[in-house]
């Protein structure tokens, strides 16, 4: 586990843009079952998430469609979260940073690590988009 000041900042990326942080199985469970869309991002600590998938997230917010619901759990700190959402990310492998967009509970998209890693933040947020605009 990592310490809460170290990743307090890493949260704030996301969190200052309107992310809700989900800490337990039953906050997952909860906002993966809303109704409409839900993007579930899975933070981490490693630059990929601090050079792509985070400001890639928050640029693809910028989109008229986007999801009703913004969520996050922490890989390496929420570890009940992250297993949950995770679960719900069946078949795709456990990986850190990933996306995952939900609807109605289904999941529509995802984006796992080696779609984020060393690919710029613009193109993670027009990924991103694309399935908005599909999806919500």
């Amino acid at each position: 586990m990592y310490p809460a000041e170290l990743v307090k900042p890493m949260r704030e990326d996301l969190t200052n843009v309107g992310f809700e942080e989900l800490h337990t199985a039953q906050e997952v469970d909860a906002a993966i079952a809303k109704e409409g869309t839900t993007l579930v991002v899975v933070n981490s600590v490693c630059g990929c998430a601090a050079a792509n998938a985070r400001p890639g997230a928050r640029m693809s917010l910028q989109n008229d469609k986007k999801p009703t619901h913004i969520v996050t759990v922490f890989a390496g700190v929420d570890k009940e979260a992250t297993d949950q959402a995770r679960a719900h990310m069946v078949p795709f492998p456990p990986s850190s940073p990933s996306m995952a967009l939900f609807k109605n509970g289904e999941l529509v998209h995802m984006l796992e690590r080696h779609h984020i890693e060393g690919r710029p933040a613009e193109l993670i947020a027009e990924n991103l988009i694309d399935a908005y605009n599909e999806h919500c």
